[in-house]
C-alpha cells in the first residue's frame, strides 16, 4: 500500500530516511540548492542541512511530500511555492513564464530498495494533490527528455517530461537548464480545473 503525506515537521525524520547520506558530515544537498542563496549553500555544513530544511516545516509550509510503501519511507518529492526558492526566482536558465504564483517540483527521490517499482508516479500525484490542498492554481516541473537514452540515477531526481505527461503536465518551453546534458523542459499542470 502506498500513502503520500506533506513532510511536516514530526515526519522529518522519515525525510532523514530517504534524503540523509552515508556520511552525515558530507555536503549533500537535501534539496536545499534550489531554496537558499548561493553563499548559504557553500557555508552551510553538512550537519546543518537537514536542520535547514525542517525549518520550512515548522515555520508552515512543509517542503514537500513523502511517500510510504506498507508504512515505510520509501521516496521524497520537493514540493513548494517558486517563490521560495532563492535560485529559481533568480534563474537565468529555467523561465518564469507568467505572473501566475505557480508551485515548483524540484526533485523526486526514491530510496534504492524501493527503485524500479513504479513510485515516482503515485508520489508525484501526491504532489500534485498536496500543492493543490495549498490553493497553489498551477504546478511547476523541470523534467528532461532522455529521447530514449539511459538516465543515470545521479542526475534522474529532476525526472522525465513521460513521467510528468503521464499524470497531466505539459511542456510549456525548452529551458536553457541542463541535467546529464539533456535540456530540461519547463511543463505546468493546471490544478484549478
Amino acid at each position: 500500500m502506498i500513502e503520500v503525506h506533506p513532510a511536516t515537521s514530526d515526519r522529518f525524520a522519515d525525510v532523514g530516511l530517504v534524503l540523509a547520506p552515508k556520511n552525515p558530515d558530507a555536503p549533500a544537498c537535501w534539496c536545499l540548492s534550489y531554496r537558499i542563496s548561493n553563499q548559504e549553500q557553500r557555508t552551510l555544513a553538512g550537519r546543518e542541512r537537514p536542520a535547514r530544511l525542517r525549518r520550512y516545516a515548522e515555520e508552515g509550509t512543509p517542503p514537500g511530500v513523502i511517500a510510504y510503501v506498507d508504512g515505510e519511507p520509501a521516496g521524497w518529492c520537493s514540493v513548494a511555492p517558486r517563490a521560495s526558492h532563492h535560485r529559481l526566482t533568480h534563474s537565468r536558465t529555467i523561465p518564469t513564464v507568467d505572473d501566475a504564483p505557480v508551485w515548483s517540483v524540484i526533485c523526486i527521490v526514491i530510496r534504492p530498495a524501493f527503485r524500479r517499482q513504479g513510485l515516482s508516479r503515485p508520489l508525484l500525484e501526491g504532489a500534485v494533490d498536496y500543492a493543490r490542498s495549498q490553493g497553489a492554481p498551477v504546478l511547476e516541473a523541470y523534467p528532461i527528455d532522455p529521447d530514449g537514452r539511459r538516465v543515470s540515477s545521479a542526475f534522474a531526481y529532476v525526472g522525465t517530461t513521460a513521467l510528468f505527461e503521464s499524470i497531466g503536465f505539459e511542456r510549456v518551453i525548452a529551458t536553457e537548464s541542463k541535467s546529464a546534458g539533456m535540456t530540461r523542459w519547463l511543463m505546468h499542470r493546471s490544478l484549478t480545473t
